[in-house]
């Protein structure tokens, strides 16, 4: 361990002595997990742990420094861009500052995160920078490396490019909203639902979608159980037109009986006339 820590001390070439990890050219390796749900493009920091990029459907990019346990560092850390072996002369700039999590991973906006690609695909090594390492006061620099990055790159925007418009948690749990007395599908309902669709023919870990309709109070019992029942009907059907298996769906409807408040104002009546679409994994 003695010899690991004296050869990190000296592998790191960025000004200041600090305490570096980073993979060498010879090291430097980017792995990419792709799916239709998210594109993950990964590096093995060497004796310090794992950066990831993951662009999850319908969301934008988020970089995640984990790190192997035992490192203790805590408190702010700044991302640089710095210059890579290769480009001497090339100025360091800051792209930002983030905090360690309590688990010790740093969790990186999406803002940042995509300068760091930017940076990666310029040739550029995006570090991190943190301070007392080891509680030994040193500055520690954590590096990405760039060497190979560029064929990894194409590989994951062509991933990219092939993700789903959303993700389970986004479409998991909908409702869509009616005007008084009306159980037709508006467009934006109808766009919602292309969503849902799209998703659950993609993703066969989905058993069951629930549909349930409701109306608000106003009027009789009866005829809101009615209005009700036609709400929920025509999701299904059009859920079943766009490919959906009727076998996954569950229709049902519950008239007045379930609003969304106890109150019975405006906006409770406009909330309450709707359908409500859950998917289930199990």
């Amino acid at each position: 361990m003695r010899i690991a820590v004296m050869l990190l001390l000296l592998t790191f070439s960025m000004p200041g002595f600090a305490v570096g990890y980073s993979a060498s050219i010879e090291q430097s390796r980017w792995d990419l997990e792709a799916s239709k749900f998210s594109c993950r493009l990964s590096q093995k920091i060497p004796l310090f742990g794992e950066g990831e990029f993951n662009h999850e459907a319908g969301e934008t990019v988020r970089f995640t420094l984990m790190p192997l346990q035992g490192h203790g560092l805590k408190g702010q850390v700044r991302i640089m861009e710095a210059a890579s072996p290769w480009q001497p002369g090339i100025a360091t700039r800051e792209i930002g500052a983030v905090k360690f999590a309590a688990d010790g991973t740093i969790a990186v906006p999406s803002s940042y995160s995509q300068q760091m690609l930017a940076s990666l695909f310029r040739g550029r090594m995006p570090t991190f920078l943190a301070q007392n390492w080891a509680e030994t006061g040193e500055t520690v620099r954590i590096g990405l490396s760039a060497a190979n990055f560029p064929p990894a790159y194409q590989a994951y925007a062509d991933c990219i490019s092939d993700l789903l418009p959303v993700n389970y948690r986004q479409i998991a749990r909908t409702a869509v909203l009616f005007p008084s007395a009306q159980w037709q599908l508006s467009d934006s309902t109808k766009a919602r639902l292309d969503l849902i669709a799209i998703y659950v023919n993609s993703d066969d870990s989905v058993k069951s979608i629930y549909v349930d309709g409701h109306s608000d109070a106003q009027g009789r019992r009866l005829a809101n159980r009615d209005l009700s029942k036609k709400r929920a009907e025509a999701v299904s059907a059009y859920l079943e037109q766009k490919g959906v298996s009727p076998e996954r769906i569950t229709t049902r409807y519950h008239g007045e009986r379930y609003p969304v408040a106890q109150s019975n104002d405006r906006l409770t009546r406009e909330r309450s006339r709707r359908v409500t679409i859950r998917l289930d994994r199990n």
